[in-house]
């Protein structure tokens, strides 16, 4: 029943749009002929009324067919010049997708007329190009930063190994190169742990497990841990953590609190200070860690949480900082449908706040 439905109204559109052309046609006609009869009775002189108007309406209708024919013939040029312009459009197209299948996302195909029958491919094929040339230009970028992370303390490992060969180094430069080969290596070991724990978070953490467990406990553990870090700097702690229980994967949110803890630790001077702090509202749970370190600047917290960033590259590295630890923050937070964000100044500290849900069967 629906397909006779839309055939009746498909005969229906046709039958009408046919019977306007033949309205226009038979205007057109008749105005054609009225200008004609016009001129020859300026030269011929008028007939009676009647007789001109019947003379008028004749030729009207036997220019009819002259008519359609002019009117068939420029129609028929129209449709070559779209015919032509659409195989033209159909040839870059295919070209065009022919350079993306090589990997070459450079292409734009433009549109030759608005609104024609390939404009949702033409669309599509451009969106495609766009997103797979920055798809191409992140991987250029990780892949050029994972280089430089990893040439930096592969060429001083080298370098402090060829002196140790030196004969001539005194027992003190031994111990003061090896020293440096090791933190070098830790340094790569670290980033090699990093990349592999992104990469496992990206491509699995669908089966990622949750259990209900006591956050301000874990929080209260690495602190502890942590203490050798801070109380090294006699850094003051201000801390306030309620009894509050969360439904989440605890070897995963350790890491959060590790990464942004050490982050303070870091970058906050002797004799500073640390907040660590926990409020529940109706849904959520918010903990928010703060220093009163260097600060970030407004320019560098729009990266902060991409791979590689750095905001210090000099200070980062001194440091022993891979640019993947915010990163990986970001990352378990959304995974666990919640959202991190970070507030800082210059010379003031930073604040960084992580909400996550109460309650939560996200995956």
């Amino acid at each position: 029943m629906k397909k006779e439905g839309a055939f009746n109204r498909a005969e229906m559109n046709m039958f009408i749009r046919r019977t306007i052309f033949f309205l226009v046609l038979f205007c057109v006609s008749l105005c054609v002929g009225y200008v004609l009869m016009q001129w020859i009775y300026k030269v011929t002189g008028n007939p009676p009324e009647l007789i001109a108007h019947l003379l008028t309406a004749i030729v009207g209708l036997a220019l009819m067919p002259l008519v359609g024919y002019v009117w068939a013939w420029i129609r028929g040029e129209e449709r070559k010049d779209r015919r032509f312009i659409f195989n033209k459009q159909r040839t870059e197209l295919l070209e065009a997708m022919s350079r993306i299948a090589k990997g070459d996302f450079n292409v734009s195909v433009k549109m030759e007329v608005e609104q024609g029958p390939y404009q949702e491919v033409v669309d599509s094929v451009n969106t495609m190009a766009r997103e797979l040339g920055s798809v191409e230009k992140m991987r250029q970028d990780f892949i050029s930063n994972v280089s430089h992370e990893i040439q930096s303390p592969l060429a001083s490992i080298s370098g402090y190994a060829s002196l140790l060969k030196n004969k001539s180094v005194n027992p003190e430069q031994i111990v003061l190169y090896a020293d440096i080969i090791e933190t070098e290596s830790k340094r790569l070991s670290k980033l090699s742990g990093n990349l592999l724990r992104l990469s496992a978070l990206e491509s699995d953490y669908t089966s990622m497990e949750r259990k209900a467990y006591r956050l301000d406990r874990q929080l209260e553990n690495i602190l502890l841990m942590l203490e050798p870090q801070w109380a090294e700097k006699q850094i003051q702690l201000d801390v306030s953590l309620p009894v509050t229980t969360i439904i989440g994967n605890e070897d995963l949110l350790s890491q959060v609190w590790i990464n942004l803890l050490q982050n303070a630790i870091k970058f906050t001077p002797e004799e500073g200070t640390i907040g660590v702090t926990l409020d529940c509202h109706q849904d959520e749970v918010v903990c928010t860690i703060t220093d009163n370190g260097v600060g970030i600047s407004p320019e560098d917290q729009l990266h902060i949480f991409e791979r590689f960033f750095k905001a210090d590259k000099a200070r980062t590295r001194s440091l022993g900082g891979n640019g993947l630890g915010l990163s990986l923050v970001q990352k378990i937070v959304k995974m666990h449908g919640g959202q991190v964000t970070a507030q800082s100044e210059l010379g003031q500290g930073s604040e960084f706040v992580v909400s996550l849900p109460l309650t939560t069967e996200k995956s």
